[in-house]
């Protein structure tokens, strides 16, 4: 079996043997040690400032995405939401369901987000700015730079789900501006579902989470940012995938986060330059580093069935409109090269 998928993705064997291990009891100082030392690199790598805070939790990237808007976000209060695709719809579903108001940029399918998108929208009292840095369910990664230009200039919090960017694409907290950082264990950390992290700015922390009362229990940021100064959670975390992510975290702080994600572009484009030279089709807009869509004319599940049944190998579907004419391939996870060499092969032999 070979996932292409944008996760969950192909884990590494020191990941998979520990992840087969007894789980320890966790209301201990040696996990809270482990806690506070995840924390540290973790706000290393996305080059936050030291005074950010860290909450870990056991969701999804959703109920990230959803304790971000809600313990940020109030009814008085009006977002700005990029909506690219099935995931930028997310983030409006979310403030529709906890009453924020918002308007969105909507982008058609292939269109490519510019500065002029943002023209009409300046000066016009905005709160936050809400964007999936590359929205996965089209691959297109959004200019962060001119995103983080644009909310310093309106006075906005800058609100980003970065779940499949980080470790693929740039991202600095401190260079940006970021107020709030979305990211998951089972994208490019390559663990097992089910471990989100938000991350913070200080006056996100200060003038937000701290004085906003949430509308949730669970998803409470102040609970969880709280029982982190201890390196703790308020509720039982997935203890396993914390230690997984704790190692993972230190193998890529020895590689180098530039250097991870200098590998992961070269696969991306090792891959691009191999599906073009077989006549594969690739949309115009810029790419994350993370995901490749491929475009068909309408038989893409045909090729998702033949490589999944007929290779052993499995690619990202899309849904929606875009189910029969877009498959996407990651480049997240343990995968080199030759694995890209098979898939291509057997994309070829499909095509023929």
């Amino acid at each position: 079996m070979r996932l292409f998928t944008v996760g969950p993705v192909m884990m590494y064997p020191d990941t998979l043997e520990r992840s087969g291990k007894q789980l320890p009891y966790f209301r201990t100082d040696d996990f809270s040690r482990i806690m506070l030392d995840s924390e540290r690199v973790l706000k290393r790598l996305l080059d936050a400032d030291d005074d950010c805070k860290v909450a870990f939790l056991t969701a999804s990237g959703t109920g990230a995405m959803e304790a971000a808007v809600s313990c940020l976000l109030t009814p008085s209060d009006k977002a700005l939401v990029i909506n690219g695709g099935g995931f930028g719809r997310r983030f409006t579903e979310i403030c529709d369901v906890h009453d924020i108001p918002y308007d969105q940029i909507a982008l058609s399918t292939g269109e490519t987000f510019t500065k002029e998108h943002l023209e009409e929208f300046n000066g016009m009292g905005y709160t936050a700015l809400l964007v999936n840095l590359d929205e996965t369910s089209t691959g297109q990664l959004y200019d962060i730079a001119l995103l983080s230009e644009f909310c310093k200039a309106n006075g906005m919090y800058l609100i980003v789900d970065a779940i499949s960017s980080f470790l693929a694409d740039e991202i600095s907290m401190s260079k940006y501006g970021i107020d709030a950082l979305i990211i998951s264990s089972q994208k490019a950390l390559a663990l097992e579902p089910g471990i989100s992290m938000v991350v913070l700015s200080p006056r996100a922390y200060s003038e937000r989470a701290i004085t906003i009362k949430s509308p949730t229990y669970y998803l409470d940021l102040k609970h969880h940012i709280l029982d982190q100064e201890r390196g703790q959670t308020p509720f039982t975390p997935a203890v396993g995938t914390l230690l997984c992510l704790n190692d993972m975290l230190h193998m890529v702080d020895d590689i180098g986060i530039d250097e991870k994600i200098r590998r992961t572009r070269t696969l991306a484009e090792y891959f691009r330059q191999c599906a073009m030279d077989i006549g594969l089709r690739i949309p115009t807009y810029p790419l994350s580093n993370a995901v490749t869509p491929i475009l068909f004319d309408g038989d893409a599940m045909e090729v998702y069935k033949r490589l999944n049944d007929g290779y052993g190998i499995t690619v990202t579907p899309s849904g929606g409109e875009l189910k029969a004419h877009m498959l996407r391939v990651g480049h997240i996870g343990n995968l080199d090269k030759t694995d890209y060499d098979v898939l291509i092969s057997a994309l070829k032999e499909i095509l023929q």
